[in-house]
Order: structure tokens, then sequence, then C-alpha cells
């Protein structure tokens, strides 16, 4: 290895490890998010406190709405660091520093340093983009595997194009396109593939998709992305219609999923998140920028990509802000080079880019410093009072909501018994939690104990165990006749968690315990 080669790798690691800092400084202090943040934290505890770390569970029941590689970072995360907030937030931070890293490194190879620092500036203050850097869902982690793959696929054209090897680029492209779908499913390698081809088919240069076609790099895809699909499919035969059919094809096509939203729901996103970024978007667009004979094919790319992302998401009707992530890039990108190129001779352009750079800054902190101090819909206090006065083996009942922090936050060993109207004929047409554990169970195991429980299943359960924990909306209080002998322990804003004390052979309104579980009940 040359001196250059050794200064060239030091400071992308040191540029690496600014990012990442910068990204993970601020994501300990809010709350988990509900539901998003505590459904995908407490999927992942779940698998660490059970030791299996193939089958994903949502309250113990088979979960099959997305693929594992979130659970396994942040499983191992969990069980490094503790049940955090920042350890729960891991993966996406690894996702975003991987495609700001990614994009650095392209921009740096193809424009020259000053067009790398600015659109790593760019990217990396982009509100949507930090903000996303730190909410522990899935997007920013498959955002950031198709970044990478899209960039080491173009790099990988313009080295063939070049007459330099192009194997280095190519087996990085098939790895993060596996750890995309991984990540997220299809879309992990199915939108790198889009970008890429239609860049190629603007250039007139569809043979270059040929180039790409790598036997090795596809044995490499294959033995990353497929055993645990296989392994799925093996051990739950509706594995694979139910993930595929159900969760990405009908899920895209069909409406009846939450949050519809217009056609130009993601443009407006990107305007108004990437503020006070976007307005710079301008010089890009105009045509001596993109239609430089020697950067114009990277600069199209950058369009392209843009332009393909936004319409693929804003075809269905459900729209989520993080869906749009996979753009943030292209979008930087054409951000930070455009702005680049007239720096140096402009003074004003300096001044306003200077502007820019310190309003982002501040704007990303001041929301995350907004939502830590008023986080909403957070059940951290009321599960750190549970976790502090429950006994091992007390069972924990969820009243007619599931609450998706409180397995996280008291670090729950056995699944909560959620009660529900679990028999009702509408249940599965509704888009919401119930839906999620109602599609769930019919991947348990007939043995397993039941966990969705009927209104009649309560009375049982309160009077057989030696006390139980009890979690609802304090209006409930009164629905339920069966808390009448307990004590609430805490209250906070809505919610209650109230301890109700068990009795030999009597409920606690006077009626006998039944001698067994009744058949009512949702999980048989």
């Amino acid at each position: 290895m040359t001196s250059a080669q050794r200064q060239t790798g030091l400071h992308g690691a040191v540029v690496l490890l600014l990012v990442f800092a910068w990204f993970a400084v601020t994501g300990w202090l809010r709350p988990l998010t509900l539901p998003d943040e505590g459904r995908y934290a407490g999927v992942a505890w779940e698998m660490l406190r059970s030791g299996d770390w193939l089958t994903p569970t949502l309250d113990g029941l088979p979960y099959f709405h997305k693929p594992p590689l979130f659970y396994w970072i942040t499983g191992a995360s969990l069980a490094t660091f503790g049940l955090t907030e920042w350890a729960a937030r891991l993966a996406p931070l690894l996702g975003a520093t991987a495609g700001a890293f990614a994009l650095y490194r392209f921009a740096q190879r193809q424009c020259g340093e000053v067009s790398a620092r600015f659109a790593l500036l760019a990217l990396a203050t982009q509100p949507l983009f930090f903000v996303g850097s730190q909410f522990a869902n899935l997007d920013m982690l498959v955002a950031g595997c198709i970044s990478v793959t899209v960039f080491a696929l173009a790099q990988a054209v313009l080295q063939a194009q070049a007459g330099r090897p192009e194997r280095q680029a190519l087996a990085l492209a098939y790895l993060f396109a596996a750890l995309g779908i991984l990540a997220k499913g299809l879309i992990g390698a199915v939108l790198p593939a889009m970008v890429v081809t239609v860049w190629l088919l603007a250039l007139r240069r569809f043979r270059m998709l040929f180039a790409l076609l790598w036997l090795p790099g596809i044995a490499l895809f294959l033995c990353v992305a497929a055993p645990w699909f296989i392994a799925m499919q093996l051990r739950f035969d509706q594995f694979a219609d139910y993930f595929f059919v159900v969760q990405h094809f009908k899920r895209f096509a069909q409406g009846g999923f939450n949050n519809a939203q217009p056609f130009w729901f993601y443009p407006a996103v990107l305007a108004l998140l990437a503020l006070p970024w976007s307005p710079w978007l301008a010089g890009a667009a105009r045509h001596r920028y993109w239609a430089d004979p020697q950067q114009g094919p990277v600069r199209k790319l950058m369009w392209l990509w843009l332009a393909t992302i936004t319409a693929f998401f804003s075809l269905p009707q459900s729209k989520l802000v993080g869906y749009i992530l996979p753009a943030a890039a292209p979008l930087a990108f054409l951000i930070g080079d455009s702005a680049a190129l007239g720096y140096a001779q402009s003074a004003r352009l300096r001044r306003l880019w200077r502007f820019s750079a310190g309003t982002a800054g501040v704007v990303c902190l001041a929301v995350v410093i907004v939502a830590t101090v008023y986080a909403p819909k957070s059940s951290r206090n009321i599960s750190r009072i549970l976790a502090s006065r429950a006994a091992p083996g007390e069972p924990v009942i969820f009243l007619q909501k599931y609450f998706f922090d409180v397995p996280f936050y008291a670090a729950l060993r056995t699944p909560a018994l959620v009660v529900d109207e679990w028999d009702d004929p509408d249940l599965s047409h509704h888009d919401n939690w119930r839906k999620e554990l109602f599609d769930a169970r019919q991947f348990a195991s007939p043995a397993a104990p039941p966990v969705l429980l009927l209104r009649a299943d309560l009375a049982n359960v309160l009077c057989h165990a030696g006390a139980s924990w009890v979690v609802g909306h304090r209006r409930l209080a009164g629905q339920y006749p069966e808390l009448a002998g307990g004590t609430e322990v805490a209250a906070i804003g809505e919610d209650a968690l109230w301890r109700v004390p068990g009795r030999a052979g009597t409920t606690l309104t006077g009626r006998g315990c039944p001698e067994k579980p009744s058949a009512s009940s949702a999980g048989k």
C-alpha cells in the first residue's frame, strides 16, 4: 500500500466516524415513538430474550411483515448496550452512515473533494435524513442499502467504460442489494436495478446492463439473501404467500391500507423536509449543469434516481414519509455538486451556503429537542414503574390496545395478554395493530399458550394468577368490574397501570373462578 493510499484510507475513516458521530449524538434523547419504534424495538427484544434469531415475533406471535436484518442488528445492539433508546436505533444509524459515506466516496471519485464535501453536508444536515437516521424503523436501513447499491453499480459502469476493472464495485453492489432485501424486502434490489436501468437507457447504453450480470456477484447475492426466506418457508407453509403476495404486491397495488395520500405527497415532503437545502436544487436544474459532456452522465443519474424513486412511491395510495428516504442521497448530490461549481468565484454564494448549512444544523437539532420535550404517546414511565414493581411470573395484561413499547421498556420476559374483541368479523378489514396481531396468530403453533383473549377470559386470568398487572386507558376502569379490587399504581396521561391481586377460588367481583380457561379464548 502506497503512502497516498494510506492517507486516503485514513481520511475516509475520519469522515466515516464523523458522520456516524453526527447522526448518533442525539440518538439517545427522546423516548421511542409509537407505534413504529416501539414495535420494531420490541420485536428485536423478543428475538434476543427468546434466543430464536430466525423467527421474528410480535407478542410471541410469528411476525412476517418485514424481513429480519433490522431485528438482527438491533438485537445484537441491545445485547451489547442494554435496553436503551440509542441501542434500539443503531440499525438506522448504520444505514444512514453507509448511505452518506457512499455518497461522499462516489462524489469524491467523480466530481472532486469539494463537491463530495458539499454533497455530504447537504445530506447529513437535511432534516428528513437526520431525523430518519435516529428513527428505529426499517426505512433508513433499506435506504442506506439502496444508496450504496446504486452508487456501486454506477461506479462499476463508469469504471468499465474507462477500461478499468469493476469487480470490487460489483461485489459491493450485489452484497448491499442482498442486505437491502433482508432489510425490507424486494425493494432492496428492485429499486437499484430500476434506477440504473433507467439511467443506462437514457444514456443509450443498454448493453452495459449485461456487463452488470456477474455470476460470482449473483452467487454472493443468493448466499446472503436466500437462506432466511428458505428457512421460513420450510417452517411455515403460508410464509411466501403472506410475505410476498400480501405484504409486497397487494400492499403496493391495492387500497385499504393506512396513510392514503395524494400523488403529489412526496414532492411536497422533499421540498419541505429538505429545507433549507431544497431551494438550492434550482442550480442543478439548469441545462448547462446536467448537459455537461464530462459530468453529464453522473448528473443525469442523480436526476433520474430522484425522479424514479419519487414516482415509484407516489403510485400506491399508502404513503409514509420514511418511504422517500432513498431519494435523499441524489437530492443532496445535486445540491452539493451544483453549489460547488460557483462557490470559489462568488462571495454571495459562499455566504448563502454557510447560512444554509448553519440553519440546517440548527433545524436538525431543534427537531430532536422538540420531539424530546413534547414526546407523545410514550409508555416509558409506566413501563419503568411496572418493571420495578412486578414480580417474576406475574402476568401483564393489555386492555383493548397493544402498548408496543411496554415490552421493551419493562423488559418483559413473556408475552403480554391482550384483551379485545378478537371475534369481530370486521377485524381483518382494518389496517391497524389488531390486524397485525390477528394475522400473526395464523402462524403460531397450536400448542402455544393463547395471548389474544376475549373479554370473557379476563376474570379467569385474574383469578388464577397470584397478582396481575393491567395496562389500559383510564376510562376502562369503569367498564371492567374485574378491576374493582385492584389498585391504580400509576396514571400518566390517558393510560393507567393497575395491580390486581389474585384470589383462590373467587373473583374480585365475588363470582367463582372457572376451573379451566374459557373455551371462548381467541387464542385457541
